[in-house]
């Protein structure tokens, strides 16, 4: 799920629907339907793994895009094929009725590529074991151009701290890092990992970043800098915590560095999606939860 503003509407939603089709939510934080529907939506993303991408538009803040869809009602959601409307619905329909509508219009899956998704989501294994890598490793071999997959493998190995090997499982896909959500957070998590282990084997003086903070509480370079050295030791919550920081003086410092670094930290954290029975929402992490509404609650202030 990717939240689309009018910046990016173009390259999330018009250019993606021309290789994927895409089911665009108009929705608003108020809205009690929208509150019902979006959690179905976003287990059918994950339950037809890669077969159409899901994004949400916030009516209320794109007004343009909304005038430019005609939406009247919220929710109310809209399937993109070839960079044109095929299809929509309005209001929030059980989970049954919008796999019917999905079903009308996407492309079938390979059967050996449920029979692979399957197995992965029966099997269930403790995320970031030996045992679902190797599951992930075998289910990636058998749909390699399934990106779900290949992140929950990329997401299980840096879990694991197989850095190297995150990098050879990325190689195939870079070219898709600047439109794909995940793999941008899997690149920017490596890219603080290779941070940390320059900052760590420094033969110069390391530079202070927490003092430099004390004395300059904006300077969000040092604030940064600690942010990744925290990441590439694990301290997910303490590099989430100081990119905060950096969004409650400056929302949009270095072109969205900070704020997409922070998504990038929840995308990697979040485990695997449990499988439940029809109709239920998995549960949720309540430490992922939290912080999610910690960003929420500085970047919509």
């Amino acid at each position: 799920m990717l939240d689309v503003t009018i910046q990016n509407f173009e390259a999330e939603v018009i250019q993606a629907s021309m290789s994927l089709p895409v089911l665009v939510d108009f929705w608003a934080p108020w809205c009690g339907p929208c509150k019902s529907l979006g959690p179905i939506l976003e287990k059918l993303e994950l339950d037809y793994a890669g077969r159409f991408k899901l994004v949400k538009i916030n009516s209320d803040e794109e007004q343009q895009l909304s005038a430019a869809f005609g939406i009247r009602s919220i929710p109310t959601c809209v399937l993109l094929i070839d960079g044109k409307p095929a299809d929509g619905f309005a209001g929030a329909l059980p989970e049954g009725k919008v796999r019917e509508f999905l079903d009308k219009h996407l492309p079938p899956a390979a059967p050996e590529e449920v029979e692979v998704i399957e197995a992965v989501q029966d099997a269930q294994p403790q995320p970031g074991s030996d045992e679902a890598i190797a599951a992930l490793r075998a289910a990636v071999q058998a749909a390699p151009d399934n990106d779900n997959l290949r992140f929950d493998l990329l997401r299980s190995l840096l879990q694991a701290g197989y850095d190297d090997e995150v990098k050879v499982a990325l190689a195939p896909v870079m070219l898709k890092i600047s439109t794909n959500r995940k793999f941008d957070a899997v690149q920017r998590i490596l890219n603080a990992i290779d941070f940390e282990a320059n900052y760590s084997i420094s033969t110069s003086e390391k530079v202070d970043f927490s003092s430099l903070i004390l004395t300059n509480k904006r300077d969000f370079d040092s604030r940064f800098a600690l942010a990744q050295i925290h990441i590439g030791q694990g301290r997910w919550t303490e590099a989430m915590d100081e990119l905060l920081e950096i969004l409650m003086r400056d929302k949009t410092w270095a072109e969205d560095k900070a704020r997409k670094t922070y998504i990038a930290i929840l995308e990697i954290m979040e485990p695997p999606p449990v499988k439940v029975a029809d109709g239920q929402i998995p549960p949720q992490d309540p430490v992922i939860a939290s912080y999610r509404r910690r960003l929420s609650s500085v970047v919509l202030s």
